[in-house]
């Protein structure tokens, strides 16, 4: 009776709080635009991408001094399969106990680059293990009977990746239950260089019979041959098809213990031709002209990803357009670090990236010299850090804003010529090399050439909050509103412009008013980037 009486009495206690449970980044997708989740918020990442060596222990002391300096909200840093399986079977997480203890101290989240089968086209960051055992893991054979990398037809390389991989996102489950780590890229520019395809019999016999039936009806094709359907891109398709399956297996597996926002980069070929050279760009990798091959074959990665080191203008923004998709997150996860390329940071933004990501970004004395920069100097280094240093504080409501409204950016071209865009019934006109007083057809008034002339900087992006309302950033730019279709005498106004950011909350904090100077000769943006809060009107 006393029992049951106690039994009772306990039973009536309050039960302790249960510690909440971390929710798990993801991906959403929405009329068309993607936003990445973190903590159940939109979150855009700021990110500064390590170079290749820097992921031991004894390298993090020169990573994060740069990744405060440029105010960057995310490290994307590699874990190699070298590094935590050094013996079969035998794992060693030592490196990321640092990691993830050091990321937290300085308020940074991850992006994990597992170098696993292939790194940049390559195979070199496979243990020893590995290498030395070419009968168990096999490479990937040329047509003249050479050897590449290792073969995605590798059953047994295949599965020694996917147990290190999962090994690697059972650590994550066990160890990051705050989702320091918000995604992980598996493997890096994957493919063989070199060749078209795998020559080896498996292969060649895969090759000469039909197309997957998955594949033709994924897009909507007739099937038949390789050749047949893909006709001179039929070993591209051939390769794209299978690195893809072999990729989401070992994605499907990690994800399984721990589903965290997965995705491929790319080496890019020629942005505007769609039979690249087989020879210029890993065969296999989830390159733009075979994103589709991709969708149909890897349902487990969440987006594939441009790397972008281009300088050209127009092929920079044609990268960007072919991987920001309905079905594609558009993200850059490696871009060049030289000055000129920090600018196409807003085009990047206008297209709804998720996230920016300039390579090489630590105290290495690595350059990757033409892709970026020679040397990382004061200049260079601030061209980036000062857009980072105006959107860190109000990324995530960047990120919702961005989600929710239509959105464009844009970045100086090599002409410096006028570029606009209509947004309702307001056009927008990003105009370039321009003193902050005046107008440039004041032949009266003697000027000299604006110190931006001629050279590789300046961009904007806007987003148009109300029919009437906008969102404007941008440095090295002046920007110009007016009526799309103005009816007989009607003529646009600027209500109001306020310089400012948002809050913690999400909740618009002016500074100041801009008018007078500031306003009479369009929106000026110095090289020192803000945010201005727009409020347009028209009268007849």
């Amino acid at each position: 009776m006393i029992r049951a009486l106690l039994a009772l009495a306990l039973a009536a206690l309050p039960l302790p709080a249960l510690a909440a449970k971390a929710e798990l980044p993801r991906i959403v997708t929405q009329n068309g635009r993607h936003a990445l989740f973190v903590d159940g918020r939109p979150f855009l990442m700021l990110g500064v991408q390590a170079n290749n060596s820097s992921n031991y222990p004894a390298m993090l002391p020169l990573v994060w001094p740069m990744v405060e300096r440029v105010h960057a909200n995310t490290l994307e840093i590699p874990v190699a399969w070298e590094q935590i399986e050094p013996a079969e079977g035998q794992f060693d997480f030592s490196y990321l106990d640092v990691l993830l203890k050091q990321a937290r101290e300085h308020d940074t989240r991850l992006v994990l680059l597992w170098f696993g089968t292939w790194k940049n086209g390559s195979s070199t960051y496979v243990p020893e293990w590995v290498k030395q055992n070419p009968a168990r893991f096999p490479q990937a054979r040329t047509a003249s009977g050479g050897y590449s990398s290792l073969s995605s037809f590798g059953k047994n390389t295949l599965n020694a990746d996917r147990r290190a991989f999962v090994a690697l996102m059972t650590y994550l489950r066990d160890h990051d239950p705050d989702n320091s780590v918000i995604m992980v890229q598996v493997e890096n520019e994957s493919g063989q260089w070199s060749l078209g395809r795998d020559y080896s019999p498996e292969a060649t016999a895969l090759f000469e019979g039909p197309v997957p039936a998955a594949l033709v009806k994924g897009l909507g094709r007739t099937g038949g041959t390789w050749r047949q359907v893909f006709g001179k891109t039929a070993e591209t398709a051939f390769s794209a098809w299978y690195t893809a399956q072999y990729i989401d297996a070992v994605a499907a597996a990690g994800k399984a213990v721990k589903p965290l926002p997965m995705y491929c980069n790319a080496a890019l070929s020629d942005a505007f031709n769609a039979e690249p050279d087989p020879m210029g760009v890993p065969a296999g990798g989830p390159n733009w002209p075979v994103i589709p091959i991709w969708k149909a074959a890897a349902p487990h990665i969440d987006l594939v990803a441009p790397d972008i080191y281009a300088h050209d203008w127009k092929a920079y923004l044609a990268y960007l357009d072919h991987y920001a998709r309905p079905d594609n997150p558009l993200m850059v996860p490696e871009t060049g670090n030289a000055l000129d390329q920090a600018r196409f940071f807003w085009p990047a933004l206008g297209k709804g990236s998720i996230g920016f990501s300039p390579f090489g970004f630590d105290g290495d004395d690595y350059t990757n010299y033409p892709l970026g920069a020679k040397t990382l100097d004061d200049a260079t280094v601030e061209a980036f850090a000062a857009n980072y240093r105006l959107f860190r504080p109000m990324a995530r409501t960047w990120a919702k804003i961005a989600f929710e409204n239509p959105i464009w950016g844009v970045a100086k071209g090599p002409d410096a010529a006028d570029q606009s865009t209509v947004m309702g019934r307001w056009k927008a006109t990003a105009i370039f090399e321009q003193w902050q007083f005046g107008e440039p057809d004041w032949t009266w008034l003697q000027r000299d050439p604006h110190p931006t002339k001629g050279q590789p900087v300046g961009g904007a992006v806007i987003a148009q909050i109300g029919p009437d309302e906008f969102l404007v950033a941008g440095a090295n730019v002046r920007m110009r509103f007016s009526l799309a279709k103005a009816a007989p005498g009607e003529r646009s106004q600027l209500l109001r412009v306020e310089q400012g950011s948002f809050d913690a909350s999400g909740n618009w904090v002016m500074r100041n008013v801009w008018n007078g100077d500031q306003v009479d000769y369009g929106l000026n943006f110095t090289a020192r980037p803000v945010m201005l809060r727009v409020r347009l009107g028209s009268v007849q």
